[in-house]
């Protein structure tokens, strides 16, 4: 058992010792702190990617702006306040709050004004309960005192003098209780709603107003550390300053020049917004993201948005900002460094080949990619909890995430393997001890030796993908390239690459041995012989049997470390992978060429099954190929069929293949004689031996066309060379079906077919 575990700890110990420490210093860095600056600035961008809300019609305010400042002084009068207090009683609002201070009188109508104070029971006062720099409040006025119609306006303010947070209540020096200003306006206005405060737990001061809960904001919420918490203080929430509220100034008011019933059953808010004042402060708001612009808020505007906030927290059930305890914010922290952790770790031998071939978003490293995206999401997540009302701390998440992965990347580069990070791409340990063994290999460039070389391919595969689901094709190949990479593996071929179907297998590089072109050959039998394993298992998953190609060449070329000095590959070059290349596409499905060099070393133990001669492009002299049907004792079935002769021909058209192109001129043709997988046909013009083809058959008897059928021409008559013989190469299963319905309903005159020289 401590032998399994120590196992499964060494195979995952890069998440098991980095992320835990990874971790400790990001929660290090979250509690000393430092990463307070960056979580507000996180917060603050929450609110400036808030959608707009509505004005809030239950608040009015009255602002005393720069031009009534100018009309009627600052500040203004006992007499000019009288007057607009008598207008907005006129009409009836549910409270006022006056948020000028009036400690002392300023005539004249200071009587007329007291009188107003005396009768005007849902008016609030102001005081600034919490001293400045030199220690000193500013007193209430003493009328609104005696009344007990005082309320605080002190603000909270973080370090950056951002307000952040709300005080809902202060003490004085007194240990008296004082509400503030926008507590006492919202409590009036829910009183007349049949709404009152409720105590839940007296001891941890939290109550119950309407649909909300308030409990009160403790130092380290949310991303603060250490923060003063003096007073009753709760999150600020508050709403889209760019709506605003309804506001008049205070000539309109006093000219009459107001809406009526502006003021009725509403708050109503007295204060000055002139930029001359000094009643100006900055919220979350207060930035220029995104194109938006806010600059300051006024004193009056930040109390009323506090009242509306509290408004629609109890009535309309919208969200206090709450925060996670401190354990789980621990455990969100940690589960985003793990996850981190884990991807790039189980991504460390990840390799990146072909990569000159993929776009630019595929050449990313899928633990990249992976980050990223988690990234987005971390952040889009957290927003969108922020929106429902909850505070989530996304710097300390995000650095988890990045930092944990730079982490474990570096740790997987300081401590890899050696052997792991020069020869990842090398497929079986022998090489690469022997590469160890002489290490000058490993430089760029290479050197001039004799390597024998295989490629294979599938036949029809492409074709046949069109007729199954991507899955199944995926399914397909993978069974395919396993199966034959055991093979190749038990023969000590090395894989260069794989190319969609094919195969490149190299012998002797970068080990040479002296039986190299043997092996190769053995090698591409057992290849031939184990698709009838591969087919079995491809029938059971109601796929078409495949057929495989392969051509086999040997010589000199130019084999070592090819590329940059950023990425290189252990490859071979030169006209000997080209020919071997070349001949493979002169195959088809079965059937194993090999260049004349190559029979010459094997001649006397293999058995040749046909002889061909091309004169490939780009080639200065035609080649000879032989069909290799066996070596030693491992041997393919003899390609022996009875051909039938077809009591009518069938009718056929069909075009000639160069590469992966079809030709676009169509021809005509008959077919005579078929078999499983050959035929006999006549064409309109002389064809060469070698040329593919892709072949529609027309059953004039059920008025069907039989497309996409691709044959390769196997042999011609040389006295008549429209006359030739054809081997299939991919046959769509319900063409096949019609040919085998074919051959088995005609009168049958056999003729014996093997291919010939």
């Amino acid at each position: 058992m401590w032998k399994n575990l120590k196992k499964r700890f060494w195979k995952w110990r890069g998440v098991f010792v980095v992320v835990p420490a990874t971790t400790g210093i990001i929660l290090g860095l979250r509690f000393a702190g430092i990463l307070q600056p960056l979580e507000l600035a996180a917060y603050d961008l929450f609110f400036q990617l808030r959608p707009s809300e509505p004005t809030d019609n239950r608040i009015a305010i009255v602002a005393i702006d720069e031009p009534d400042i100018q009309k009627y002084n600052s500040p203004i009068t006992d007499e000019t306040l009288a007057k607009l207090l008598t207008l907005i009683k006129q009409q009836q609002p549910i409270a006022i709050g006056l948020d000028l201070y009036r400690d002392l009188p300023i005539e004249p109508g200071h009587k007329q004004l007291v009188t107003i104070f005396e009768s005007t029971p849902n008016l609030i006062g102001i005081r600034k309960v919490v001293g400045n720099q030199n220690g000193n409040g500013v007193a209430a006025s003493p009328i609104l005192e005696k009344l007990n119609q005082i309320a605080s306006n002190d603000l909270t303010l973080d370090g950056d003098g951002k307000i952040r947070r709300v005080l809902l209540s202060v003490k004085d020096r007194q240990d008296k209780t004082i509400a503030s200003l926008s507590v006492a306006l919202a409590l009036a206005y829910l009183k007349e709603k049949n709404i009152e405060l409720e105590v839940l737990d007296a001891e941890k001061q939290k109550y119950k107003l309407g649909k909300a809960t308030f409990v009160p904001f403790e130092s380290n919420d949310g991303g603060y550390v250490r923060a003063d918490m003096g007073g009753y203080q709760i999150l600020s929430n508050f709403r889209n300053f760019k709506d605003g509220f309804r506001t008049v100034s205070l000539t309109e008011v006093l000219e009459g020049r107001i809406p009526k019933d502006i003021f009725r059953d509403r708050i109503v808010l007295i204060g000055v917004t002139a930029e001359s004042s000094s009643d100006y402060f900055i919220t979350p708001y207060n930035g220029t993201s995104f194109g938006n612009s806010f600059l300051t808020t006024s004193g009056v505007t930040i109390h009323a948005n506090i009242a509306s906030q509290i408004i629609g927290n109890a009535l309309d059930g919208q969200p206090l900002l709450r925060v996670w305890s401190k354990p789980i914010e621990i455990l969100w922290i940690a589960t985003w460094a793990l996850i981190s952790g884990l991807i790039c770790w189980s991504r460390r031998y990840a390799g990146t080949q072909n990569s000159a071939k993929r776009t630019l978003l595929q050449r990313l490293p899928f633990a990249t990619l992976a980050i990223a995206i988690l990234a987005v999401g971390l952040t889009f997540g957290s927003y969108i909890a922020f929106l429902g009302g909850w505070w989530i701390p996304v710097v300390p998440s995000l650095l988890a995430l990045f930092g944990s992965a730079i982490a474990v990347t570096s740790y997987i580069a300081r401590s890899a393997n050696s052997l792991r990070q020069i020869f990842g791409r090398y497929l079986t340990e022998e090489v690469v001890a022997n590469l160890l063994e002489t290490p000058e290999g490993l430089n760029l460039g290479g050197e001039k030796k004799q390597v024998t070389l295989l490629f294979s391919d599938l036949r029809g595969f492409s074709a046949l993908f069109e007729h199954v689901t991507p899955e199944q094709g995926v399914k397909a190949i993978s069974l395919y390239l396993d199966v034959m990479t055991e093979v190749i593996a038990k023969y000590k071929g090395t894989i260069n690459e794989f190319v969609g179907d094919g195969i490149f297998v190299m012998f002797g590089a970068p080990i040479q041995r002296d039986d190299d072109i043997q092996r190769a050959v053995t090698c591409a039998i057992a290849m031939q012989l184990a698709m009838t394993e591969v087919n079995e298992k491809l029938a059971v998953m109601q796929i078409p049997a495949l057929g495989m190609g392969i051509g086999l060449h040997t010589g000199n070329v130019l084999a070592g470390n090819i590329g940059s000095q950023r990425r290189a590959k252990y490859t071979v070059m030169g006209s000997t992978v080209n020919l071997a290349s070349r001949i493979e596409s002169y195959t088809v499905g079965g059937q194993v060429l090999v260049s004349e060099a190559i029979l010459n070393a094997v001649k006397s133990i293999v058995r040749i099954d046909a002889q061909l001669r091309v004169k490939p492009k780009g080639f200065k002299e035609a080649i000879v190929m032989f069909g290799i049907g066996g070596i030693n004792e491992l041997a393919l079935p003899e390609d022996k069929e009875t051909m039938v002769t077809l009591s009518q021909p069938i009718a056929l058209t069909w075009r000639i293949l160069e590469g992966k192109h079809v030709k676009s001129k169509e021809l005509t043709g008959n077919l005579f004689k078929l078999s499983s997988n050959n035929a006999e046909i006549r064409v309109a013009i002389n064809l060469e031996p070698l040329t593919n083809l892709q072949i529609a058959f027309i059953d004039f008897k059920s008025d069907k066309q039989m497309d996409y059928i691709y044959a390769k021409v196997v042999e011609v008559n040389r006295e008549d060379m429209s006359h030739c013989w054809i081997r299939f190469t991919a046959v769509p299963p319900a063409v096949a079906e019609w040919l085998y319905d074919l051959r088995q309903s005609t009168v049958v005159i056999p003729d014996s077919y093997e291919e010939t020289d």
